[in-house]
């Protein structure tokens, strides 16, 4: 498939951004746009899939976080670990042929289950940014987080993209002190949040002013499974509640939500009153290991099974009738698991 460039990108991830340049032009494998997404990279590992990426031939692949593992405050040390990542053989050959965006996770992050309080942000978007390949006089290295968005034109309509970041504002989480095996307790307070004000008023702007065919949103961190006790969207209850109530009165089309982070795949699916169509929460994790000792957990919203092999995830999103096909796929480009969903 041969990609047609036309103009890049220019507003989308600007907060407040009102208006938009014309979004680059894409073709489509027969009336799909194609979309790879993954996350939980470490680099010193072997990365067995990134020829299974390349051989379906999508059109962007996505970082949904924990792209390098770098827990360190030693920025040459972090830095190391993204040239690691950066130079390696199949990845370098996705750059050559496929658009790279995302977002991260707390791994390259630079502290396990860090939020806005960690003292070296500044650091870390700096280097993300860098392993990006952003310019180094784009809007975005003078903006506090890495959120932004991107949009997608096709012959057929277009895809929006939007990358959220679940760490540089995100208030402390409560540690569970008492008895069972959870980590975290939900956090309840009015003032407590995932993605700060300032982006909160972005992402609304994002998705009222959306006439995308596909909404795609970016959150590192699963938001509709939240029983588990790690990190979840569902430890600050009134996040979830505020981002379900404006996803529904957006109205926004073909809203899902990617997410990474557990060490396992799983298709979660909530009907929200008000919405013309049910939310998913597709969780792809992860690419070099997984949580191979997996049994279960509870997860009230899931489809299907949980799937603990290495894996990827693809989209197939068909323009022409407003349908998708979710795909887990694990090494030799095996179909792991499958989700359709019409819009």
């Amino acid at each position: 498939m041969q990609r047609i460039y036309f103009v890049v990108i220019a507003c989308l991830f600007m907060a407040g951004c009102s208006s938009t340049a014309p979004a680059t032009t894409y073709s489509l494998q027969g009336d799909e746009f194609v979309m790879a997404f993954g996350s939980c990279n470490k680099q010193e590992m072997d990365n067995v899939l990134w020829d299974d990426i390349l051989a379906l031939n999508p059109s962007v692949w996505v970082w949904g976080g924990d792209n390098v593992y770098a827990d360190t405050d030693d920025k040459r040390e972090k830095r190391r670990a993204y040239e690691e990542q950066r130079y390696q053989d199949g990845y370098r050959e996705l750059k050559k042929q496929v658009h790279v965006t995302g977002t991260w996770d707390d791994h390259d992050y630079g502290k396990g289950d860090g939020g806005g309080d960690y003292a070296y942000k500044e650091d870390a978007q700096e280097l993300f940014l860098d392993f990006m390949d952003v310019p180094k006089n784009h809007p975005r290295r003078s903006r506090e987080g890495i959120y932004h968005a991107e949009e997608f034109m096709t012959r057929l309509g277009k895809v929006r993209l939007i990358m959220l970041d679940t760490r540089y504002f995100r208030s402390p989480l409560t540690r569970n002190f008492g008895s069972g095996d959870k980590r975290y307790l939900p956090n309840k307070s009015p003032g407590s949040t995932v993605l700060g004000e300032a982006q909160w008023k972005w992402l609304e702007t994002q998705l009222y002013n959306s006439n995308a065919d596909f909404n795609i949103i970016v959150s590192s961190i699963q938001v509709l499974s939240d029983k588990h006790g790690f990190e979840t969207w569902g430890n600050f209850p009134l996040e979830v509640e505020k981002l379900l109530n404006m996803i529904k009165d957006s109205k926004a089309r073909g809203v899902m939500v990617l997410s990474g982070d557990r060490h396992i795949s799983e298709f979660s699916r909530i009907n929200v009153e008000g919405m013309a169509y049910p939310l998913i929460d597709f969780t792809s994790s992860g690419m070099t290991h997984t949580y191979e000792q997996f049994t279960t957990e509870e997860n009230a919203f899931r489809v299907g099974g949980v799937v603990k092999e290495k894996s990827f995830g693809l989209l197939r999103l068909n323009l022409a009738d407003k349908t998708a096909r979710l795909l887990m796929v694990g090494d030799g480009g095996k179909v792991l698991q499958e989700l359709k969903q019409g819009y």
